[in-house]
């Protein structure tokens, strides 16, 4: 930009008004500007990239319908494609806290795509006439949201997850000849195979995956074509098909025009079952997280189970302490995601008649919670799955003081006598072995055999 005080006169249809002397925007982006000094968080540049590619399919759809000038179209889709690829991201100023429509980020991309085709071409390319084309905010915004969405679920969260998913796998089949405490309530329980423990872990990602797939058929469903209440007006019957189209074949994702376009401008409800999904994978993450914690917890008077990677000093006034940090940075994006999830829900609910008007920040929320999954997913499993080692002698100290073995009696020496056993040991401090020689009436060789804890993981009744 240039210096402070530097602006020229732009006119709209609500009259003059300054705006600085080298932005690409006009008018109508700077009233927005002006209207809304809310959280000084522009839309994200995600969102921003889909209104361009939006805009480039729009002008070369209205070019080959024969309604807009080849060289015009041709102008608007060089500039589209230069905003599509983020190189004048610092041109689109609006806050997220706008119009609900977004109308302002619509006529932001109209006015700074308008301003670099008219100065390639020469002659004045008109923001509303020839970049709006065909075009209303109304079905432009909704469009961005499943197309900013799908791309970054397909680009970013879904390999992200697959990452995590395959890195857990692998720790998982890493371990499975480890046997350790399990625990119920956070109390002593039957024991598990860390092989176990980790593998349902994969599982929980694996499902997550499968849920943010389902949601793809409806999120590849655009809005396009509906302009402003869902009729179509001012737009070529064929142009929101085309337009769907051509960005399938730019994108490699599988767009296409939606079903009901009054559906698509009046609700969010794509973008809430998104949201969801991204809320249970949230979830899974958290538990995730919580049980590294846990499991790392110590060294000396917690449960050391196992040992993360150390990647920082943990303490500023400490010497020596190292804290579990990724794990609880994932807490944190979890419960991000949750947040977001309640705005977008809230956001849902706000289909006034034909027209959903929190558009902006459904948008600003769902592409939070994708770009913060994702990151959040490959730093878990890089820096804390792959890395974590096992202190198998506190695990083989634990399973043998654990009076809870004797439930693999029960078929033998019935629920209350091994509930005597238990509470004896429990109160002498002796191991469920030595007591069991004292009240089953089973021998040393019959009792190894039953409590053998690497055969307790694989169920069944003893006998």
């Amino acid at each position: 930009m240039s210096g402070k005080g530097a602006v020229r006169t732009e006119r709209d249809s609500m009259g003059e008004l300054e705006v600085p002397a080298d932005a690409l925007w006009a008018a109508q982006t700077q009233r927005a500007v002006e209207n809304f000094p809310i959280s000084g968080r522009p839309m994200p540049a995600a969102f921003i990239r889909a209104v361009g590619l939006i805009k480039w399919a729009a002008a070369g759809v209205n070019r080959d319908l024969g309604l807009l000038d080849d060289r015009i179209a041709g102008a608007i889709q060089s500039a589209a494609m230069e905003v599509a690829e983020g190189e004048h991201y610092a041109h689109f100023p609006i806050d997220v806290f706008q119009t609900g429509s977004g109308t302002s980020t619509n006529m932001n991309a109209n006015e700074v795509i308008a301003r670099l085709a008219s100065e390639r071409l020469g002659d004045a390319v008109h923001p509303n006439d020839h970049v709006n084309m065909g075009q209303s905010s109304n079905d432009v915004i909704p469009t961005a949201i499943h197309v900013s969405a799908a791309l970054a679920t397909d680009r970013e969260l879904i390999p992200a997850l697959k990452h995590l998913h395959r890195t857990l796998s692998d720790k998982a089949a890493s371990l499975d000849n480890i046997v350790k405490t399990g625990r119920t309530h956070l109390m002593d329980a039957m024991p598990v195979r860390m092989s176990q423990v980790v593998g349902a872990w994969a599982s929980q990602l694996g499902a997550g995956l499968a849920r943010v797939r389902s949601t793809g058929e409806r999120l590849l469903q655009l809005a396009q074509g509906g302009t402003a209440v869902g009729t179509g007006i001012n737009a070529h019957p064929e142009f929101g098909h085309r337009v769907a189209r051509a960005l399938a074949a730019q994108t490699g994702v599988e767009f296409r025009a939606a079903d009901d376009r009054f559906m698509a401008l009046a609700t969010q409800d794509t973008a809430v079952e998104l949201s969801g999904q991204l809320r249970t994978v949230a979830v899974s993450l958290m538990k995730i997280a919580n049980d590294l914690r846990w499991m790392n917890s110590g060294p000396l008077a917690g449960l050391a189970e196992i040992k993360l990677p150390a990647l920082q000093p943990g303490s500023s006034i400490m010497p020596g302490k190292v804290n579990p940090v990724v794990p609880e940075a994932v807490t944190m994006v979890a419960a991000q995601v949750m947040g977001n999830d309640v705005t977008i829900s809230v956001g849902g609910q706000s289909g006034n008649f034909e027209l959903n008007v929190m558009l902006p920040v459904i948008a600003d929320n769902l592409l939070d919670s994708l770009n913060i999954l994702a990151n959040s997913a490959r730093v878990l499993a890089d820096s804390s799955i792959a890395g974590f080692t096992v202190n198998e002698d506190n695990l083989k100290d634990a399973l043998e003081r654990n009076p809870i073995l004797v439930t693999a009696l029960n078929a033998v020496i019935g629920y209350d006598k091994g509930a005597a056993t238990a509470k004896k040991a429990y109160a002498e401090g002796r191991s469920i072995m030595e007591v069991a020689l004292e009240t089953t009436g089973l021998d040393e060789t019959e009792l190894r055999r039953l409590l053998d804890p690497e055969k307790l993981t694989r169920g069944g009744i003893q006998g």
